[in-house]
């Protein structure tokens, strides 16, 4: 079987997820709310200790009981995990982001569900260089004149 026959193989978001109640928090307390058609996100630069177990950048969802009964929620968290495995790779590196659906997410057409992830996904993407390039030039100021 040749190479170009192979499927491709397929990600995980297994070593790529939020697992952690204090990760969640961090996020909160960091990070500032976002909108967008279908959910809300919010981005924040990972902690030296979240960084140093992983340095993979992370994902968490979160869906609430007001979303609807058990099975519509798994149903939401599902559709959307595999639009995130699909594109993990645009994930910013060194950040944790949280995205919370509305119920729209439930009905919509899961070409519509990927797509508003995958500008999400860019979006934050810009952020996150927006914030490396701050920090950089932060850090730049601060430190004193090599002698």
């Amino acid at each position: 079987m040749s190479s170009a026959s192979k499927p491709a193989p397929r990600q995980t978001l297994a070593h790529s997820r939020l697992r952690k109640h204090d990760d969640y928090m961090h996020v909160y307390a960091l990070g500032r709310k976002r909108h967008s058609a279908a959910m809300s996100w919010f981005l924040a630069p990972q902690t030296n200790q979240s960084a140093s177990i992983s340095s993979a950048s992370r994902v968490g969802l979160t869906v609430g009981k007001i979303l609807g009964q058990a099975h519509e929620r798994n149903r939401i968290k599902r559709r959307m995990r595999e639009a995130l495995r699909r594109h993990i790779d645009l994930l910013p590196a060194g950040f944790d982001l949280i995205l919370h659906p509305r119920r729209v997410v439930l009905t919509m057409e899961f070409a519509q569900l990927e797509h508003e992830i995958v500008r999400i996904l860019e979006q934050a993407g810009r952020e996150a260089a927006r914030s490396a390039r701050l920090n950089a030039a932060a850090s730049a100021i601060s430190e004193p004149p090599a002698p």
